[in-house]
């Protein structure tokens, strides 16, 4: 296999999750402060520690990008051609709890594409990661290509609000859908890591509502997705980011549609 530079973007995207990764690790089941957010978030001491770990190492090797981190917010000309989009701690309400499905995620959006890409897990010992063209899962020093399948059945579903296009579409009721319980066997694990499984294989889809572009928490994800060749659309099914927004990501052309039209025999 050919290697990513190691001065990529997407090899720096991959360094600068495991950071953020190590910091999630090391304060895992400590006493951790909470910094409220409103509308029941918060934030934790690790999620900005984890966010400070992982921009230290953004702006010492790229210091003239910018940059929005979920905690500390955007930096940069808001017009920027490369900005990176950072989460530092992706499930912190599981976290809290000591949970270990968190995940951090790193992306690099230039112009309208996110070109390099990385989803750190802190208990597995992976990281996801994209240059926009290939999607591997780094473990143990070596690098594998990732294969989505749609064998487990397993579909993801964000219930976390917003909820911007109910009552037409609410990701709750695919579960009430006769055909979903036929089909699919239904996940929540409140942590868009497992956007980064549907690309490796361990998850048939995931499933969300909600405008997220420039997200924090969904922009690695989709590239991985992408790159692993998945079949990612808007809830509709119309090109992402456009319309009613939302999110569709599936190992297959089969699965895709078959959550479409579950999806839209909500409207019918």
């Amino acid at each position: 296999m050919e290697k990513i530079g190691s001065g990529s973007d997407a090899h720096l995207a991959r360094r600068a999750a495991q950071a953020g990764a190590a910091v999630v690790r090391e304060m895992f089941g400590g006493r951790l402060d909470r910094f409220e957010k409103g509308a029941g978030d918060f934030a934790t001491a690790a999620d900005l520690a984890a966010e400070e770990a992982v921009l230290g190492i953004l702006r010492t090797a790229r210091p003239g990008d910018a940059v929005t981190g979920e905690e500390s917010g955007s930096s940069g000309s808001a017009g920027a051609r490369r900005r990176w989009l950072v989460d530092p701690l992706c499930g912190t309400l599981n976290y809290a709890v000591r949970n270990m499905l968190v995940g951090v995620n790193v992306a690099l959006r230039e112009d309208d594409g996110i070109t390099a890409a990385a989803t750190a897990d802190p208990f597995g010992g992976e990281v996801f990661w994209t240059d926009g063209h290939r999607a591997l899962v780094h473990r143990d020093g070596t690098d594998e290509e990732l294969t989505p399948s749609p064998d487990s059945r397993l579909v993801d579903v964000n219930l976390d609000p917003p909820f911007p296009n109910a009552p037409g579409f609410q990701a709750v009721r695919l579960l009430a859908d006769p055909g979903f319980g036929r089909r699919f066997r239904p996940r929540v694990v409140s942590t868009t890591l497992a956007v980064a499984w549907v690309a490796a294989g361990r998850r048939a889809a995931y499933v969300t509502d909600g405008d997220l572009r420039d997200s924090v928490h969904f922009a690695a994800g989709i590239a991985l997705c992408r790159a692993a060749g998945c079949t990612v659309t808007g809830i509709h099914g119309q090109p992402l980011h456009t319309g009613a927004g939302g999110l569709i990501a599936a190992a297959d052309p089969e699965t895709h549609a078959a959550l479409l039209d579950m999806a839209k025999n909500q409207t019918r």
